[in-house]
């Protein structure tokens, strides 16, 4: 009856001293880690909502750029960290399917991290430089096909969306293009402006102010209806694969077991920055799509897409060293 009471007494102060340390978090600056050069989509984004996070939670938040290895090198930085809240991943879809497509596993995305919460959602597009002898991506198919070998796509990490985009594209559309990696989207887009690679696929947000200013064609999009911003630019769904979509989705993890009542603030707080009308004024002019869902939807999000790439790998014998 002792030990059974000691147990009870026992579980009360975890409870309690779990209550008090998520009352008292943070007190004391966060570190989030993009796992990619500064200036990209993911870097853009992270740092758009962990700015407004950091106002919220008054808190200092530091943004650390750890690029390499496609993203796995700073996803790796935070599976090692203490589960207490301070060492926080923002990440894009990648986080998800890097380990389904590589050889040598390096994490399970959904053993690994603590899922906190999605921030949004944005489509691809397909760019090349001003110059290119093509104003759309059926124009561009065809004159890929008559010469085959030619051309080249440019792509920030394996593993991405982007990435998967163009190994899919290749597939389906028999596109005879190599696909040249970088490590991370503000070399990749530098060498596509300079036409020293044909194309590449990227998301939205990292393209914009390049379209604008009129340093990067855009040939099309990968969402599933035309973007309202680029009325008179069609999907590649329209143009030349019928039901094609790809979207690059952003989120944010912890490392595995991080406690509940840390998981429920920051994704309450991620919630809060979303409804904020900087931010969502931000992602407007990006056509970003803010999320909605919880963070069990977001668990569930992370397995689907799990399932959904390593069928994709298995059957595009898409395999990385």
């Amino acid at each position: 009856m002792k030990i059974k009471y000691l147990a009870i007494v026992f579980l009360g102060l975890q409870f309690f001293a779990g209550n008090i340390f998520a009352q008292t978090y943070p007190n004391r600056p966060i570190k989030v880690i993009v796992p990619y050069t500064p200036g990209g989509s993911v870097d853009n984004t992270c740092r758009l909502i962990t700015e407004q996070l950091q106002k919220q939670l008054a808190q200092s938040i530091v943004v650390e750029n750890k690029p390499g290895a496609s993203g796995q090198i700073g996803s790796m930085e935070v599976m090692r960290a203490p589960a207490d809240g301070y060492t926080l991943l923002c990440h894009a879809s990648s986080q998800v399917y890097m380990p389904q497509v590589v050889k040598k596993k390096t994490y399970d995305a959904e053993k690994d991290f603590t899922s906190i919460a999605q921030i949004g959602y944005v489509p691809l597009a397909i760019v090349t430089y001003p110059k290119f002898d093509a104003n759309n991506f059926k124009e561009f198919v065809a004159l890929v096909k008559k010469s085959p070998g030619k051309y080249t796509w440019a792509t920030s990490g394996l593993g991405t969306a982007s990435h998967l985009s163009e190994e899919m594209l290749n597939r389906a559309l028999k596109l005879n293009m190599e696909i040249i990696t970088y490590k991370g989207a503000v070399p990749q887009l530098t060498d596509v402006m300079g036409g020293h690679v044909s194309a590449a696929i990227s998301p939205l947000p990292g393209v914009t102010s390049f379209i604008k200013s009129g340093h990067l064609k855009v040939l099309a999009f990968t969402s599933e209806k035309r973007m309202a911003a680029y009325p008179n630019v069609p999907t590649v769904a329209e143009s030349v694969l019928p039901g094609f979509e790809m979207n690059s989705w952003y989120g944010l993890w912890g490392p595995a077991g991080l406690p509940k009542d840390i998981v429920k603030k920051l994704a309450d707080q991620v919630a809060i920055a979303l409804k904020n009308k900087t931010v969502l004024d931000r992602m407007n002019e990006l056509e970003f799509e803010p999320s909605t869902i919880n963070t069990a939807q977001f668990e569930k999000l992370v397995k689907d897409e799990s399932a959904k790439i390593g069928a994709l790998a298995r059957e595009a014998n898409i395999s990385i060293e």
